[in-house]
């Protein structure tokens, strides 16, 4: 059976035949960031693929993460074309760094994940939470259900974790 949801009164659909996406959102969907790590050469990745893009071996294990990292980049949606998107607006894409694996297997390479930012409790992140949020401000994963055995993942600002001072932000003309 596919996982079913329904996020923003959208519909969600992953099926079956997509057994690597099937096997990340269903484990979200339980509250865990599993990534898969390659049989192999040991390095994790994402998004989900049938292969290690780091060494080609085919195999790999679905492996706990804990979830934290650092804004790496991000987009800010002033003019979402998705009408649902349109209340919520300027929303953020977020591209995070996880802490497990930074600057391996070289330098600059990195183990990096895209969301949302959310509030804690996993709704879409206001306004004036999306203008403290920049370049280096440090993040956590949170759950958002949106159907029976199915979450989506999404950050939030890790309350616990030393912030920068001033994150960098895009300048905005």
């Amino acid at each position: 059976m596919p996982l079913e949801g329904e996020y923003l009164d959208m519909p969600v659909r992953v099926d079956e035949l997509d057994r690597d996406h099937f096997e990340f959102f269903g484990h979200c969907g339980n509250g865990e960031l599993r990534l898969q790590q390659c049989s192999a050469c040991g390095l994790k990745r994402y998004p989900p693929t049938t292969a290690c893009p780091w060494c080609a071996h085919p195999d790999s294990t679905w492996e706990l993460v804990e979830g934290k990292g650092t804004l790496y980049s991000y987009g800010e949606v002033h003019h979402a074309i998705q009408p649902v998107f349109r209340e919520f607006a300027p929303y953020l894409l977020l591209l995070v760094e996880l802490d497990e694996q930074r600057d391996t297997p070289n330098p600059y390479d990195g183990l990096r994940i895209t969301g949302n930012l959310a509030t804690s409790d996993g709704d879409l992140a206001p306004p004036e939470l999306v203008g403290q949020v920049g370049i280096g401000t440090r993040l956590r994963v949170v759950f958002k259900q949106i159907g029976e055995g199915i979450a989506l993942p999404l950050w939030c600002i890790d309350e616990d974790a030393e912030q920068p001072a001033e994150p960098w932000r895009y300048p905005i003309e």
